[in-house]
């Protein structure tokens, strides 16, 4: 496979062959078990978050590969399967048991995400990946490509997309509960690293469970430092991407589905102080997204850090507080409040408005269980609710776009979505494409 996928060919063989086409045993174009037979998972990422995919993947089927690059972190899962081959490097346990796996989760540091999942799926494995989907906007757009080309079940862990709660919200606001919808705010409590940091001078020994230089994987080299690992990489540029990346594919889950949101028009960032290699103390993101599907025009604002916003700024009646994290939906009837990180649980404001929201029916079908949704999915080849093509890539666009934002404060980035570029803005070309040493991208 190329480096890049050729995007005019892959839409025109799309449009021939039909999206709704699919090929194969079970549905999807990857050699996969039938309903009737387990699902043999491989997990890369089996410490810390992955402990939980693997158990899922334990209990939906047969467990076939384990990777983390520290035997210390994963220790705990190493333990609970012992039977289960071990590596440190997922290229070499997709090398050598590929043909025994059919599906992989993917619980890594953001910068792994879509190297390992790129790799997986061009071998024509099904794919579980932890939000954010990838670090950048490029790496998105390729995973929404290759889930396409290939065929397979994908889903991004943003697990409240399967509550009921998230998906009555989104009922209603697809019925216009609220009315037009011009203004939209989401913030978090995040960072809860740190932030706002030059780079350490000090080199720490590197701990002997650690594979220092797999968990670096194609950022650039650096030496071991505890700032880095094993938590506050989500602060750094080559790793992570910040509160924004962090937190925004779950508090901006429901309003993303509710308002049929793509892509925006403009983005542009307030922060605190721009640092060279870290995302700011603080920031205020403003998106600009044009009509849809029969939507209002609206502005989004996202804030994080020590730029969180107040009661006030938010246009919150008295009485209401601002919640540690959550979502505001203004429309002109009323607003929708989601307080917490994943939009399941919210209300409307004014409470008059509850009385119109019991005449909207129930139209969305309810799940419940997010990894099991993509386990069915790779069983029957009806799509997970967030899947990659068709949803988890466009919510990870508009947040790395943000991101971009936060590296090129003060101007407003004219976006062109469908050809993925900054028409006013060359340099943010650097950030929305990175490149790939070689051995990290097929």
């Amino acid at each position: 496979m190329s480096h890049r996928i050729n995007r005019r060919k892959f839409f025109r063989d799309s449009a021939l062959a039909g999206f709704s086409i699919y090929i194969v045993r079970n549905g999807f174009g990857a050699e996969s078990t039938s309903p009737s037979e387990k699902i043999n998972f491989a997990c890369i990422g089996a410490g810390g978050k992955g402990e939980g995919e693997v158990d899922d993947c334990a209990n939906h089927g047969n467990l076939v590969a384990l990777c983390d690059v520290d035997d210390e972190k994963a220790k705990k899962t190493y333990k609970k399967y012992p039977d289960v081959p071990k590596f440190k490097d997922y290229r070499v346990m997709l090398a050598k048991l590929g043909k025994q796996i059919d599906a992989v989760t993917v619980s890594t540091p953001d910068h792994i995400h879509a190297p390992a999942a790129i790799r997986a799926m061009s071998m024509g494995k099904h794919v579980f990946v932890q939000k954010p989907l990838t670090r950048t906007v490029w790496e998105a757009r390729q995973l929404a490509l290759a889930a396409k080309k290939y065929k397979l079940a994908t889903q991004m862990g943003n697990q409240g997309t399967a509550s009921g709660g998230l998906r009555r919200a989104v009922e209603l606001l697809h019925a216009g509960v609220l009315g037009p919808v011009k203004r939209l705010h989401i913030w978090t409590n995040r960072p809860i690293w740190p932030q706002g940091l030059d780079r350490p001078e000090k080199e720490e020994p590197v701990p002997e469970t650690l594979d220092w230089k797999m968990w670096l994987g194609p950022a650039p080299s650096r030496p071991h430092n505890k700032c880095y690992y094993p938590f506050n990489w989500r602060g750094w540029y080559d790793f992570g991407t910040g509160a924004l990346g962090d937190m925004a594919c779950h508090t901006l889950n429901m309003p993303y589905w509710g308002l049929k949101l793509a892509y925006p028009t403009s983005v542009e960032a307030k922060i605190t102080k721009l640092w060279k290699e870290t995302f700011p103390e603080g920031s205020v993101v403003q998106y600009y997204f044009p009509e849809r599907e029969g939507m209002s025009a609206l502005q989004m604002t996202w804030y994080d850090g020590t730029m969180k916003p107040n009661a006030e700024q938010l246009g919150l009646p008295e009485g209401e507080k601002v919640s540690g994290s959550g979502a505001l939906v203004v429309g002109e009837k009323g607003m929708m409040y989601s307080d917490g990180d994943y939009g399941d649980k919210w209300h409307l404001l004014p409470k008059e408005l509850d009385e119109e929201a019991k005449k909207v029916s129930e139209t969305i079908p309810r799940s419940g269980n997010h990894f099991k949704e993509w386990v069915d999915a790779i069983k029957d080849g009806k799509p997970a609710m967030s899947n990659f093509p068709d949803y988890a890539c466009k919510l990870t666009e508009i947040v790395t776009l943000g991101c971009v934002a936060q590296r090129l404060p003060d101007r407003k980035i004219e976006w062109d979505g469908e050809e993925m570029k900054a028409k006013n803005c060359p340099e943010a070309a650097a950030l929305i494409k990175p490149e790939f040493p070689r051995g990290w991208w097929i």
